[in-house]
């Protein structure tokens, strides 16, 4: 069998097709990147040149095959409203503007602290039209974090990465799904409470994010990218059962992926935990692929269960568990839970990209990331 490239090895598995050897492309959690770059963490956070560098050191560093590209719409405008930089300890800095506080550390993500409490409405008080942006213009990361895109650099990011690697590792995209932004928008408790309440003008205010949505990932499409990714973290069985599902999440998803499909590009969906009970409803998106698929305890998937229900018809990039195989576990574990997984894909034949299944843990050891480009080349040739 011929020698594949990085960027070929992981398109034929997104095309269901055999490549040389199993793919290898976890996603980097923030953590993750600054434990082991251990740069200014606040210029990884804004700068796109930061950030990229990290992005290229870690691919080659682990022989990743692909690089995933979780932030974009990095914007120089921080630095206009910035009050001060102080150093803390440990490499974290504090960084003050006028009306919030960040702490950047090498931790994990950034802690943000506004002056004034922000109110948050309820679905009553939402007005559709004024307060969902018909452009969409931010992240919601996690709770009280949003990452500002830049509407007049959205990209550029993927320009500066491109122009390091070029052709040789496969490039993805990321953006959020509309349940996550309407979550983000109610509050996680009222936005559950929403759903059963008020049902139809949750529909209208996901109909408008999802919009935005496939306008902002249309635009992507156009970089020198291979995949974009859906990031979906609240729609597993811990949150929402399988026919809110069908209702809230799959119709608002499929439209953005069948958009994405008709500009030719493979996209996934990426959703953590539980998701046994909906992976064929998943695969009623258009999707090319699912990731995550943890396994227990973090979830329920059973690799080669998931692969004999759904490996006809998408790809699977998972299911290594980050905690419990590459953070807790002794070495022995680590390595027989990795093969394991090795085993099942290439039992499977096609279509199947080693990865982690969510992030990967901040903490786990430059040692164990370098364990899995060493097992595929020991157990994943086909």
């Amino acid at each position: 069998m011929k020698m594949f490239t990085s960027r070929e090895r992981i398109i034929a598995a997104m095309n269901r097709q055999i490549p040389d050897k199993v793919p290898l492309m976890c996603q980097f959690s923030i953590g993750s990147m600054m434990t082991l770059l251990k740069p200014k963490p606040h210029e990884f956070w804004y700068d796109k040149n930061v950030f990229a560098e990290g992005l290229v050191s870690l691919c080659e560093m682990f022989k990743f095959d692909g690089i995933l590209v979780s932030l974009h719409g990095h914007s120089e405008k921080w630095k206009k409203d910035l009050i001060s930089i102080v150093s803390i300890d440990d490499g974290s800095y504090k960084l003050t503007f006028p009306n919030r506080t960040e702490i950047h550390s090498l931790a994990d993500l950034p802690m943000v602290s506004f002056k004034q409490v922000k109110v948050q409405k309820t679905i009553d008080e939402i007005d559709i039209e004024h307060d969902i942006p018909s452009v969409i213009n931010y992240v919601p990361v996690s709770q009280n974090l949003y990452f500002e895109l830049d509407l007049d650099d959205k990209f550029g990011v993927f320009d500066t990465l491109y122009a390091k690697v070029g052709d040789s590792v496969s490039i993805h995209g990321e953006i959020t799904s509309p349940f996550d932004y309407l979550l983000d928008l109610l509050g996680y408790e009222n936005g559950l409470m929403a759903l059963i309440m008020e049902p139809e003008r949750c529909k209208l205010i996901l109909g408008k994010f999802t919009s935005g949505l496939k306008e902002l990932a249309e635009e992507m499409c156009s970089k020198n990218i291979d995949a974009i990714k859906i990031s979906s973290p609240f729609a597993g069985m811990g949150f929402i059962s399988k026919d809110d599902y069908r209702e809230f999440v799959l119709p608002y998803e499929r439209i953005i992926i069948e958009s994405i499909r008709a500009k030719g590009l493979h996209v996934y969906i990426h959703t953590c935990g539980s998701i046994d009970d909906r992976l064929e409803l998943m695969g009623e998106s258009e999707t090319s692929g699912l990731e995550c698929l943890d396994p227990e305890p973090v979830g329920n998937v059973d690799l080669e269960d998931a692969f004999n229900r759904i490996g006809d018809k998408l790809f699977i990039k998972g299911n290594i568990d980050s905690v419990n195989s590459l953070l807790f576990a002794d070495d022995k574990k680590a390595e027989a839970d990795v093969k394991q997984i090795i085993k099942t894909g290439i039992k499977m034949r096609k279509g199947f990209i080693l990865s982690t299944a969510c992030s990967i843990a901040p903490k786990v050891t430059k040692d164990r990331l370098l364990m899995l480009s060493r097992l595929i080349d020991q157990h994943g040739k086909y």
